[in-house]
């Protein structure tokens, strides 16, 4: 049988210290129950932290307070200003506050603590700490504390060398993880090792045309490719890679919302469409008197309140926009 843990009343280099309970005045309304352990716990802490004592028992109840409650913010504050005072090794501190964070991996504090260490530490650290965000993200592959804490290390740290592999293997295992896809673009356009977006796009297109092809009615990569393209629309429509995608998509499915929204976008920009374009559509226009003689960037719009009710009243607003010279 296990013993109870003890608390720092117990402990000897406590002795001297007088703790202060909390205080929620004269009447309070729903007094909150909390337990022995924690009470006592942060009667203790409360003392050292008003007398601001920087002091390794001082670093030591922190760690008893952080295990009852890892979101107590002034906690961790005041575990930092003991770690500096006392100069602590930092790496050991990496070590405590991962074994915290892998029980609670959505706690913002332990995160902030972690980032803190990291840049404190440098550079150094960089690939230990991609390996912990690794493993948080296997877990759960779109905690968004792990993400945004591995693109901070990659920005500030460095260790953008594998970071590509790293996305191809996540999208390998599940090309729906929208926050892959998102990872991958800050590689290739903020990578300092690629070249840029410029030297990145081509096959990148190639890559997210491949992801499309084999599961059309995954949007991720459709937003992905039209990222590609950012602020250069004229190499979005002069791209047959693009209109080719969106044809192939609709001769499978006439009513791929994705691949009708692209195609839409083409159209406003100035895309002249093919004939098998067209005549892709052309069924779908002649079953509604409505698209029979409209332009075909109207007609899409039509198909599209048809096919994405939820967005109904936007792909109508849509419509009244469209000038008559799209044809």
């Amino acid at each position: 049988m296990e013993h109870a843990k003890s608390g720092p009343s117990s402990w000897p280099e406590m002795a001297d210290v007088v703790p202060v309970p909390q205080d929620d005045g004269p009447s309070p309304v729903v007094p909150i129950a909390y337990r022995d352990d924690f009470r006592e716990v942060m009667d203790y802490f409360r003392a050292l932290y008003f007398a601001g004592e920087r002091t390794p028992r001082a670093l030591r109840l922190t760690a008893e307070a952080i295990e009852l409650n890892p979101g107590n913010y002034t906690v961790w504050h005041f575990r930092r200003l003991i770690l500096e005072a006392l100069d602590s090794d930092l790496l050991e501190e990496m070590d405590f506050v991962e074994k915290i964070a892998q029980c609670n991996p959505k706690n913002y504090q332990i995160w902030h603590h972690k980032r803190w260490l990291a840049e404190k530490l440098g550079p150094g650290v960089a690939n230990k700490e991609h390996e912990f965000t690794m493993k948080i993200l296997a877990i759960d592959a779109k905690n968004y504390h792990a993400w945004s804490h591995r693109q901070w290390v990659l920005q500030a740290l460095g260790g953008w060398e594998s970071e590509l592999q790293y996305c191809n293997q996540l999208l390998e295992q599940d090309v729906f993880n929208n926050s892959a896809w998102n990872q991958r673009y800050l590689v290739i356009t903020r990578s300092p090792l690629l070249g840029g977006l410029t030297a990145m796009r081509d096959s990148e297109v190639d890559y997210t045309i491949e992801a499309i092809v084999a599961n059309p009615q995954n949007e991720s990569p459709w937003r992905y490719l039209k990222g590609l393209y950012k602020g250069e629309n004229n190499l979005l429509v002069a791209d047959e890679r693009i209109s080719d995608v969106c044809l192939k998509v609709l001769k499978n499915d006439w009513s791929c919302v994705f691949a009708l929204s692209l195609l839409l976008d083409l159209l406003r920009l100035g895309f002249q469409p093919s004939d098998e374009l067209k005549a892709t559509l052309e069924p779908t226009r002649n079953s509604d008197p409505e698209m029979a003689d409209a332009d075909l960037a109207t007609a899409v719009c039509c198909i599209l309140q048809k096919c994405d009710p939820l967005r109904v009243n936007y792909w109508s607003w849509y419509k009244t926009t469209l000038s008559s010279q799209i044809s």
